[in-house]
């Protein structure tokens, strides 16, 4: 198929080159919230339910057994195993070195302030079955959940048609210390983490992708009753190259991001036209040997190519589209990549495609998208830990500062909070 191409256009254009394949999800929120509504009065009898309904398969007990993720790993490739392994040490390792340790901080004399992080304690996490088990979601969002401490962590993923669970999915959760994996998809899943059920705890964050169904069920429960990780849509990739980036790399880059759904995105932008043609023929000539082809068809349908005349320009763009993730496969990608100030995640030079954040380098493959990278981070440490503040103030300390907050409350009329200091100092 012909990627539509974009020579040179205005600034004044971005904007419209820069838009997302969109689904309005207002249409699905009165099903989602009977859904929710079901599940919130009727426990476990109402995820049974809508399990037969979607998933087309009774589950009478909806948590794993022990002795069944214990056999997952006798039922994957030992190959399969040893790079779970790998990915997963990559992974704890690139985590652990985002915890922070806050010292205490003397302000003034007589007051101390500092802060500590607290992990959140329980968790649920989403895994969507769909065309392929996403074992490595697991190990993306367990493992730091493990790391940063959360006391109780769930798994949540849709049965086959005969009420089991992907072993790989079982065995990535068991290599990442979980074991409270229930066979629950879909709106019903994030209903039973959010108010709980007789089978599933009740969760105070849910994190992980889904169909748009699970999306919109986050957004509705995140409104009043449960924290999510970020908005989610449709994943995206960004290519940066100029005339010295390998047109067949590029490409595959291209496509391993369509293979991700039918709406999904890609983009590339140089400043070379020779690149964009070579390219071109690159992806139809990859893509007539991949087994998805129809599907993949589907995506590069919202894909495109733009031409741009330099540098600036290709940053600027990029800045404003902020991409999910972004390639730079340009001479100068490290000077680039300083440039960088919207992304999910980059992937600086030729031998760094995205299929190694997505898997096994050990950053997040769960990252903002729909330009949400310009307010969000991806997950993190931090998504799984709050932070709490604390101080300790003197006798001396509170004499030092009584004069400001007096006048200040004092200002602001509220005579309560100015005696609450001045009845400390004999004042009152």
């Amino acid at each position: 198929m012909d990627i539509k191409t974009y020579r040179y256009p205005g600034k004044s254009e971005w904007e419209a080159l820069q838009q997302r394949p969109e689904s309005d999800m207002t249409s699905l929120f009165d099903t989602v919230r009977n859904i929710l509504e079901d599940v919130r009065m009727n426990g476990d009898e109402a995820v049974r339910k809508y399990g037969e309904r979607f998933d087309k398969v009774y589950v009478a007990d909806l948590r794993v057994p022990p002795e069944e993720i214990e056999a997952s790993e006798a039922l994957i490739d030992e190959k399969l195993i040893h790079a779970m392994i790998e990915a997963k040490r990559n992974i704890e390792m690139f985590h652990a070195l985002q915890y922070t340790e806050y010292r205490k901080t003397k302000i003034r004399h007589g007051i101390t302030c500092w802060q500590k992080a607290v992990a959140i304690e329980k968790v649920g996490l989403y895994i969507p079955g769909g065309t392929a088990p996403l074992f490595s979601t697991v190990l993306m969002l367990a493992t730091p959940a493990i790391i940063a401490g959360c006391k109780e962590v769930v798994i949540c993923t849709p049965p086959d048609s005969e009420g089991k669970i992907h072993p790989a999915i079982l065995y990535a959760a068991k290599l990442a210390g979980v074991s409270k994996i229930f066979k629950i998809g879909g709106v019903q899943a994030i209903a039973a983490m959010t108010y709980g059920t007789e089978s599933v705890p009740k969760v105070y964050k849910i994190f992980g992708p889904g169909n748009q169904y699970v999306v919109a069920a986050k957004q509705l429960v995140s409104l009043t009753d449960v924290a999510i990780d970020m908005p989610a849509g449709p994943s995206e990739v960004e290519i940066m190259a100029d005339g010295a980036a390998n047109p067949a790399y590029v490409a595959a880059d291209f496509l391993a991001q369509s293979e991700h759904g039918a709406d999904s995105q890609s983009i590339l932008v140089t400043t070379s036209e020779t690149l964009a043609e070579a390219v071109k023929k690159e992806i139809a000539y990859q893509l007539s040997e991949l087994p998805r082809r129809d599907f993949i068809e589907k995506s590069l349908s919202h894909s495109r190519i733009v031409i741009l005349k330099d540098d600036a320009e290709m940053m600027e763009f990029t800045n404003q589209y902020a991409p999910e993730h972004l390639i730079i496969q340009t001479e100068n990608y490290v000077e680039l990549g300083f440039s960088v100030w919207n992304a999910g995640s980059v992937f600086l030079g030729r031998y760094t495609p995205e299929s190694a954040g997505d898997y096994a380098s050990g950053t997040n493959h769960t990252l903002p998208t729909k330009g949400y990278a310009k307010m969000y981070s991806g997950v993190n440490i931090d998504s799984f830990t709050r932070k709490i503040t604390f101080q300790e103030i003197t006798e001396d300390g509170l004499r030092t500062l009584a004069p400001t907050i007096e006048v200040m409350a004092a200002n602001e009329q509220l005579e309560a909070h100015k005696k609450a200091v001045t009845i400390r100092l004999g004042k009152y």
